[in-house]
């Protein structure tokens, strides 16, 4: 890019150059002295003149050469002066006249075309950067980029969180490193690997990891570089790759989101078989396993959709080997943090082992996103070191959403939001195998006016029936419990997104888990393909007299729960009200404060301070108006 550039404003320099010496040399020399135009009609009128040359017009002005009665050479210019010629007759001064001097028909010709060639050179500048600086016969090029060896300082111990998937990947370090340990045997190292797993969990940190251990070097390329408007660049793209991974093996390629090129071919997908993606995924197979062999040459490629990729690139010989990289438990949260906590200065109260357990579902990223809020809070605080209080409200704001201090509720509107989320609380303390209470909150948090948070006490990966059933009655108890209180005209809207989330449950319970007596262990009706990736597209395959069983069943289902929890909160009334009371006098209680009030206790002060309103100052009052929803639990199902 930079050499086309420079290539640009060179000749443009040398153009612009080669234009000024010309006109320079094809200009009228100047005189060297000049003579003022009163001083010239003074000598005029006095005698002193013998001739003039008068070069130009009068009426626009002119250039007059003097010829002084003592033989000086003079000039001076002419504003335009009418009567000039009147005075220089009366005085017999000789005058000659001559034309203005003309420019060059080549002067003339470019100072015309200068705009033109102007937008023309503009124009080839933007194409090339549009086409990532590369002309006509470099379209083609690989985008990859290549990092030395010295470059690569990632190390297996910079990746936590993923020891089972670093075991699988080892051995690519170990024939990197000494190839002919495997070659002696007859062993054939995996020509490709495969990693899939969430958003956020390392895949690429991991990639990165191996050719630092290797010491080899690393090519790296997005899967959307080889896709372009234009027919048959990505596959061009794709054999410059390769080429350059074979002039530099033993070497490593890594290819993020491969789903953007490596898509399901056929089916119903759009453009046919000749479109641009298909070539270039066509030309990514022979690479990979061709005719031409690629020794030395390893590809890594990660994806979160290992779904919608094309079978032929999945078989052995090409990818050989799927890697999951997967969330990490509790142990590896923990390692996890760790490793981001060492670039920030914390205290002596900091347990991250308490920030993990209460982390479930959490990827890298995410845990990553917590050391830096908890920073940013610090530092907000005008803190040297980043506390245990500053990573809680930092764990908060990223499960629950950041507290809105400046929206301001009517106090009725305050308490039935407290009944509400109280309902949600007391239901799910009781119903067995259901996740324990972490907060309750009256706090507008993103988009939710209050919040009961559940939090798992261990990693969970299935679900029984009775612990989902328990979550759909512990939905249900904030509608159950404004309507206890309030009666059926004063109910709100805050339970729609409980309601919704309710009846996908009692659904898939019904369709999709096996956990009706009446249905079966049957699938019913089966989610529509997405005929962009490659597939076709299926409708649901159930009659009408059995979709009408399924509704009566989900009923059933919902109607047991909801019976459940309204009985619950009619025998703990007098909890409901001191728990509401609590959550109207410090707006956010924890688990201890729950496990008080459960007990019959009175309610303790909060461990943390800053859920004291009295320490917080008043926002200004604003009239508003937000229906309240139940952000979703972590860990749920």
């Amino acid at each position: 890019m930079k050499k086309y550039i420079l290539n640009t404003l060179l000749w443009s320099v040398v153009f612009t150059g080669a234009f000024l010496i010309y006109n320079r040399i094809n200009a009228t020399p100047p005189m060297q002295d000049s003579l003022a135009y009163s001083e010239f009609i003074a000598k005029v009128k006095a005698g002193q003149v013998d001739r003039v040359e008068i070069i130009g017009s009068l009426t626009n002005g002119s250039l007059i050469k003097v010829r002084t009665s003592d033989g000086q050479n003079l000039q001076t210019f002419s504003p335009g002066d009418q009567h000039l010629i009147d005075d220089l007759l009366n005085a017999d001064v000789q005058i000659r006249t001559a034309p203005p001097p003309q420019q060059s028909t080549l002067m003339q010709i470019f100072i015309a075309w200068f705009p033109m060639l102007l937008l023309i050179v503009v124009w080839i500048v933007y194409m090339r950067r549009t086409q990532g600086g590369m002309g006509a016969n470099q379209f083609g090029k690989s985008k990859a980029k290549m990092l030395e060896e010295d470059k690569m300082t990632v190390k297996f111990a910079d990746v936590a969180g993923c020891e089972e998937a670093k075991e699988e990947v080892v051995e690519l370090v170990d024939f990197l490193r000494d190839p002919q340990k495997f070659q002696k045997l007859g062993g054939m190292i995996p020509r490709g690997i495969l990693m899939v797993g969430p958003p956020g969990t390392g895949k690429t940190l991991l990639a990165r990891a191996i050719a630092g251990e290797a010491g080899v070097k690393f090519f790296t390329i997005s899967g959307s570089d080889f896709v372009e408007m234009f027919v048959g660049v990505g596959a061009s793209r794709v054999r410059d790759m390769f080429a350059q991974a074979k002039e530099h093996a033993p070497c490593i390629i890594f290819i993020d989101e491969i789903d953007a090129v490596g898509r399901q071919r056929g089916g119903a997908g759009l453009g046919g078989g000749n479109d641009e993606r298909e070539q270039t995924l066509n030309q990514l197979l022979v690479e990979m396993d061709g005719f031409t062999g690629n020794e030395g040459v390893i590809v890594i490629a990660a994806t979160n959709r290992a779904d919608v990729l094309d079978k032929a690139l999945l078989r052995p010989g090409r990818f050989d080997r799927q890697v999951t990289v997967g969330l990490p438990d509790v142990k590896g949260r923990e390692q996890i943090l760790n490793v981001h906590i060492k670039k920030v200065p914390v205290g002596d109260d900091v347990e991250l082992k308490n920030i993990a357990r209460g982390t479930p579902g959490f990827s890298g990223a995410d845990l990553a996103n917590i050391i830096n809020e908890a920073a940013l809070l610090a530092a907000r605080s005008n803190k040297q070191k980043v506390s245990m209080h500053e990573l809680e409200k930092a764990k908060d704001k990223i499960l629950m959403g950041a507290e809105k201090h400046t929206m301001v509720m009517s106090e009725d509107d305050k308490r039935l939001t407290a009944y509400h989320e109280a309902g949600h609380c007391i239901v799910g303390e009781l119903s067995p195998d259901h996740d324990p209470v972490y907060k309750v909150s009256i706090m507008p948090r993103g988009r939710a006016l209050g919040i009961t948070m559940f939090l798992p006490e261990r990693d969970q990966y299935s679900a029984s029936k009775r612990k989902l059933e328990s979550q759909i009655a512990s939905l249900f108890g904030g509608r159950i419990a404004e309507l206890m209180i309030y009666g059926g005209d004063r109910v709100t809207t805050g339970a729609s997104n409980d309601i919704e989330r309710a009846t996908e449950l009692a659904r898939n319970m019904v369709t999709r888990w096996g956990f009706s007596d009446i249905m079966g262990p049957l699938v019913y009706g089966e989610e529509s393909g997405q005929p962009f990736m490659g597939y076709a597209s299926q409708g649901a395959k159930v009659s009408n007299s059995v979709q009408d069983k399924i509704d009566e069943e989900i009923r059933s289902v919902i109607d047991k729960n909801y019976k459940k929890a309204e009985s619950l909160l009619q025998e703990n009334i007098n909890i409901l009200h001191k728990m509401a009371d609590a959550l109207m006098k410090w707006e956010t209680i924890d688990k201890s404060q729950i496990d008080d009030l459960m007990a019959g206790k009175d309610c303790k002060p909060p461990t943390d301070s800053s859920n004291d309103p009295t320490n917080k100052t008043e926002p200004p009052k604003q009239d508003t108006t937000v229906n309240t929803t139940l952000t979703k639990p972590a860990g749920q199902v």
